[in-house]
């Protein structure tokens, strides 16, 4: 399965991972680490088409999206 990064959700990644370097400098070493804080924190929404997952964003636990219009911009 191919899995394709909007630009959009790739700033938003860049920007997640900032945050957690920030705030845990620690983990900015450690894959495993950094991935359990993004599952933990982060909701990323996506798209399923023939074979493709599209990411469309990375957004904090607390910021609320519309995933309807994240969709029709494609990210």
């Amino acid at each position: 399965m191919r899995v394709v990064w909007t630009g959009q959700a790739d700033a938003m990644l860049a920007e997640a991972l900032d945050s957690i370097a920030a705030e845990r400098p620690s983990a900015a070493l450690r894959c495993p680490e950094i991935r359990e804080l993004l599952v933990a924190q982060y909701r990323i929404p996506y798209r399923r088409d023939d074979g493709q997952v599209t990411v469309l964003a990375v957004l904090h636990d607390r910021r609320d999206f519309d995933l309807e219009d994240l969709t029709k911009a494609g990210g």
